[in-house]
């Protein structure tokens, strides 16, 4: 597919004269990639000028092992037309800072905060960037894919703490089966644990006489 064969990919790149590093069509669905130090005039521009008045979404994906490490994602969305475009663009591991949308998107706020929680992709303007999920002083990035699905040990008393929970041999467990459903991680069955739970059981029915006993 020839690289301008959208019409809006050649008028972005004709009014800010930027490269178009990929455009590509799936779906009925455009993505273009893009240099991301000029995002704020492209959002801006998608806004005012061609009616892409919803920012859906910003995310991040971590492409560990290779450079530019960072990607960013965002989802803009004409509602008059139910039209969606996808632009995205990379950054670097030891500079991953973009500029902010949040003035120009109030949505862009929130999606920000969440990309620099989980990725520690740094908005730069942003009002008020701190985590939205994890503590303030939290020293990972949890949706970086250098960090373990088990988590990592932290100790800031007193203040929040964590502990890893690895699924083989930690507390909990995953067991292949054929349903997706049935294989999400659960508690492992040992006889200790189940003899503490019926022992729960039974004072919960001592102490709750109105309670129908099985």
């Amino acid at each position: 597919m020839p690289v301008l064969s959208l019409p809006l990919a050649e008028e972005l790149q004709k009014v800010f004269n930027i490269k178009l590093l990929e455009v590509k069509e799936f779906r009925g669905e455009w993505t273009l990639t893009i240099d991301l130090s000029v995002i704020q005039q492209v959002a801006r521009y998608l806004k005012e000028e061609k009616g892409f008045d919803l920012l859906l979404d910003i995310s991040g994906v971590d492409h560990w092992g290779e450079e530019p490490r960072f990607e960013v994602v965002y989802h803009f969305y004409n509602l008059q037309k139910a039209t969606l475009l996808r632009i995205k663009g990379r950054v670097t591991e030891s500079n991953p800072i973009v500029p902010t949308l949040s003035f120009i998107y109030p949505t862009a706020n929130w999606h920000e905060r969440e990309a620099y929680d989980m990725f520690g992709i740094i908005f730069e303007g942003h009002p008020d960037l701190r985590r939205i999920l994890m503590w303030e002083g939290y020293p990972y990035f949890p949706l970086r894919k250098d960090f373990p699905v088990e988590g990592k040990e932290t100790d800031q008393s007193p203040v929040a703490f964590a502990k890893a929970a690895p699924l083989d041999g930690g507390p909990f467990v995953a067991r292949p089966v054929a349903l997706s459903v049935e294989r999400e991680p659960r508690a492992i069955e040992n006889e200790e644990l189940l003899e503490e739970l019926e022992e729960l059981k039974e004072q919960e029915n001592l102490t709750l006489p109105y309670k129908e006993k099985e």
